[in-house]
Parts: structure tokens; C-alpha cells; sequence
């Protein structure tokens, strides 16, 4: 009979990646809790935390710990901190059916995605390979195009969340007053701002392509 094994694996709750998203998430916590009374350190907080998120996925690269768990944790840190932040936009500026819009986009591309990838069977929702969209292909085939997408949607945000003032704003009129700003502020907003678009177009693509794979899962059960 064969003996087991003298190494002790460490719980998959116990990975580093997932105490480092355990840690975004107590950073999150935090970040929420000051950002009316004190917004720098809300967006400090909230980018570190958003930083991490990259870090995680590194130490779950270098020690072989990516785990179903771990993805599903980032995934749903993501999105929750993500929603959380476009609710307090929505307070702040008018329109803010806007930023609700954005926020329902962002999750439901990404459940549509997350869904339609358990329906085929694949290990991670950003396997694409089988798409036939290259936009779609190139966010999650090319990490420095997917991070330039994620960190300017998420850097535009909290530039808005900082120039908000206490009163209902127009959202239009504050990016009126950002290109009026330094050169360097303006080079950051418009650079965040092609990034941010480029990001919605491809959660469209992928929520469109994602429904489309639960409609031919379907009809394949269907016959």
C-alpha cells in the first residue's frame, strides 16, 4: 500500500493569492468607510487594493497556486469593488444613470462570461481562443492591452470620484474642467478615457459573444 505522502499541501483557502485577495478585500473595506470624509485616502487605498489584484495573479504564477477558488474570489472582489465605486459616482454626478448603466455592463458581461465558460467546460473564463472576435482575443490574449484597460477604467474612475464636489454635478462640465487642468493631468484623463472605452466596447463584445454560447448550448441540449 502507498504511504502518504510526508508533505503537507497547504489549503487552497491558505494560497497566497488568496490571502493577498482576502487583504483587498479588508483594503476595500476600509477605503468605502473613509471615502466621504477623506477621498486621497480613498484613492490611495482603493488603487493599492487594485494593484493587488495584479499581484495576486503573479504569486499565483510563480508558486502554482491558481485555484478555482482564487479565481472566483478576484473575480467577485473585482466586480463588487468596482459597482461600489460606480454607486458613489452616481451620487455625485448627473447623469448618474450612467455610471448605474456601467456598473450593470460590468456584471453582467462578466457573469455572461463566467457562465457560458462553465456551460463549455473551460478552466477559465479567459480562454477565448475559440472566439472569433480579435478584440475579444487580443484583452485576454495580450496582458499589457488588458491591463492598460482595466487600470484606465478603474484610474478614471477615481479622478471622477476626486473632482466631484459635495453638490450634484454635471458630469460633462467636470471633463470640460479636466482638459482645462495641467498637461499632465490632461494627457492622464484622456489616456484613462481611450482605455475606458475600449474596456466597455470589449464588455459588450464579450457579453454578446458569452450569450450567444449559452444560446448554442441550448439548442445542442435541445436536440
Amino acid at each position: 500500500m502507498a504511504q502518504p505522502s510526508s508533505e503537507k499541501t497547504p489549503s487552497v483557502y491558505l494560497y497566497i493569492p488568496n490571502i493577498i485577495g482576502y487583504f483587498r478585500i479588508i483594503i476595500n473595506f476600509i477605503a468605502f468607510a473613509v471615502c466621504y470624509s477623506n477621498r486621497v485616502i480613498f484613492a490611495i487605498l482603493y488603487f493599492f487594493s487594485f494593484f493587488c489584484d495584479g499581484l495576486d495573479g503573479w504569486f499565483a504564477r510563480k508558486f502554482n497556486q491558481a485555484s478555482t477558488f482564487g479565481a472566483v474570489l478576484d473575480m467577485v472582489t473585482d466586480r463588487v469593488s468596482t459597482a461600489c465605486l460606480l454607486a458613489l459616482l452616481s451620487q455625485f454626478y448627473r447623469p448618474g444613470l450612467v455610471f448605474l448603466m456601467l456598473l450593470g455592463l460590468d456584471i453582467t458581461s462578466h457573469w455572461f462570461q463566467m457562465y457560458s465558460s462553465f456551460l463549455s467546460g473551460k478552466t477559465s473564463h479567459k480562454d477565448v481562443k475559440d472566439t472569433g472576435n480579435w478584440l475579444l482575443k487580443l484583452y485576454y490574449g495580450h496582458r499589457p492591452f488588458m491591463a492598460f484597460c482595466c487600470v484606465a477604467s478603474e484610474v478614471l474612475y477615481i479622478i471622477l470620484f476626486l473632482f466631484a464636489d459635495e453638490k450634484s454635478t454635471s458630469l460633462l462640465n467636470v471633463c470640460r474642467g479636466l482638459l482645462k487642468q495641467s498637461p499632465l493631468i490632461v494627457f492622464v484623463f484622456i489616456s484613462t478615457l481611450v482605455g475606458w472605452a475600449l474596456k466597455q466596447v470589449i464588455n459588450v463584445i464579450q457579453m454578446k459573444t458569452a450569450a450567444d454560447a449559452c444560446v448554442v448550448f441550448d439548442l445542442k441540449r435541445g436536440k
